[in-house]
């Protein structure tokens, strides 16, 4: 098991840090920003939990999720935080993004997704990669569509979150679909 540093262009992908709560709780206790999410809305006590719970976890154990930071590398700034979880099968995992509105619409989040991708698939050498996405979530579905992620699934009011039952979708690509595309991206 290691901890995680992905660098690309302008992101750093690493494990939170207790420097990160003033970042982090101004997207994690924004009702916007979890509306789609499996979490809810955090208080500052919350978050400061939640990042200590993480911050010494290391990718690698099957069945655990790790949730790691995403910092602007120009202002060292927490812009979001990501999450891999094996499966019980380690050579199958999932994984999550959440982007602080403040930084949505920079092509962020598709540059944390493929660096994500590069590192589990060429690095880790992942077979199957999935994600499960709200069905209204439609700025995530067309991420999802834009990395040539496939939609596999539609589970109807299978979560029950704030308060109403949700459905969802569940997309996925294959380490050799992967290989076929032309992403790159440098890591370390």
């Amino acid at each position: 098991m290691e901890k995680l540093s992905i660098n690309t262009e302008r992101l750093t992908i690493r494990n939170l840090e207790i420097k990160d709560l003033s970042d982090f709780y101004v997207y994690r206790s924004n009702p916007e920003v979890t509306k789609y999410q499996g979490f809810d809305t955090m208080d500052k006590q919350q978050a400061s939990d939640f990042i200590e719970s993480q911050a010494d976890k290391l990718y690698g154990k099957p069945g655990e999720w790790v949730q790691y930071g995403i910092e602007e590398n120009k202002t060292k700034t927490l812009i979001g935080d990501c999450a891999i979880k094996l499966e019980d099968d380690p050579r199958i995992a999932q994984i999550g993004i959440t982007i602080n509105p403040g930084y949505q619409k920079k092509g962020y989040a598709k540059e944390v997704m493929i660096g994500l991708m590069t590192w589990l698939f060429e690095v880790k050498n992942i077979h199957r990669l999935t994600e499960i996405v709200d069905e209204e979530n439609t700025s995530s579905i067309n991420l999802l569509k834009s990395l040539h992620f496939r939609k596999e699934g539609h589970f109807i009011k299978n979560v029950y979150f704030n308060n109403k039952w949700g459905s969802e979708f569940q997309y996925a690509m294959l380490n050799s679909e992967w290989r076929i595309k032309k992403y790159t991206i440098a890591f370390s």
